[in-house]
């Protein structure tokens, strides 16, 4: 019986290892831009005197927010791209340390937009599929298992260059949300111009590929977007959960009031 009892530890053992390999192959998401580089003019004038990032929903910041809930989800390592104002931001980050590995990228001069900022910081990424993630959203836990299944269908999938989380904008917190996409068969698109549903979250998984090449240092992500929606290479998830998002005045007010 003793030996039998040792011999079910060992196979134990080996099942548990098997199924750690098994997790960690699954695991190829371990990097994450957060951008962070923005004026927030919607926001004046509360973004007059300081960046977007650091308004507070309750008692954290969105970036703190958004920086807990990488943390959370296993991310290693985040990079920072800052432009307005982006001293508060560096500032902010040093003295709160977060006990994680975070770089700040400086956009001087001009800033880059989005596809432009991410750009300027792709050395950071090598080869390898990392998140491009919005602080503006109130980024709860229950994102994580979203996530999780957004990069288990992205490592299934060794072709997919990009895919996106959205969500119905009847479930976005902001009623004037027109709609960026349609979705359909995973597959988002933007056909219907005039009936687009579903509203980008702000959380995608991305390979650093789709950068290479561009011909301008200054452009939005959505012209990288554009151009994997004609090769219908732009992937997509539909959220299921409340979409609270910082946009406006108005909305950021009344977001106060809820959380």
């Amino acid at each position: 019986m003793e030996l039998f009892f040792v011999n079910d530890c060992f196979l134990l053992a080996f099942i548990v290892n098997v199924l750690s390999i098994k997790q960690t192959k699954q695991k190829i998401i371990m990097k994450a831009m957060i951008l962070s580089a923005g004026y927030g003019k919607r926001l004046n004038p509360l973004t007059l005197d300081r960046p977007k990032p650091l308004l507070k929903i309750g008692n954290e910041t969105l970036l703190s927010n958004t920086i807990k809930f990488l943390k959370h989800y296993g991310i290693d390592q985040i990079i920072v791209n800052v432009h307005y104002l982006g001293e508060q931001i560096i500032d902010y980050i040093n003295k709160n340390k977060f006990n994680m590995s975070i770089t700040i990228v400086e956009e001087k001069g001009n800033i880059l937009d989005t596809g432009g900022g991410v750009l300027n910081a792709i050395q950071h990424f090598s080869d390898k599929p990392f998140l491009i993630i919005n602080p503006d959203t109130v980024w709860t836990l229950d994102y994580s298992k979203e996530l999780s299944l957004m990069e288990k269908a992205f490592s299934l999938d060794k072709e997919k260059k990009c895919s996106m989380l959205v969500i119905d904008k009847t479930r976005c917190f902001d009623k004037n949300f027109k709609g960026d996409f349609n979705l359909k068969n995973n597959l988002i698109n933007r056909k219907n111009k005039d009936d687009l549903k579903y509203v980008y979250t702000g959380l995608q998984i991305i390979k650093p590929e789709v950068f290479y090449g561009a011909d301008t240092k200054i452009f939005s992500i959505n012209k990288i977007w554009d151009k994997l929606i004609q090769s219908n290479e732009l992937y997509g998830m539909a959220s299921n959960i409340d979409f609270l998002h910082v946009s406006t005045l108005d909305i950021y007010k009344n977001l106060l009031k809820k959380i």
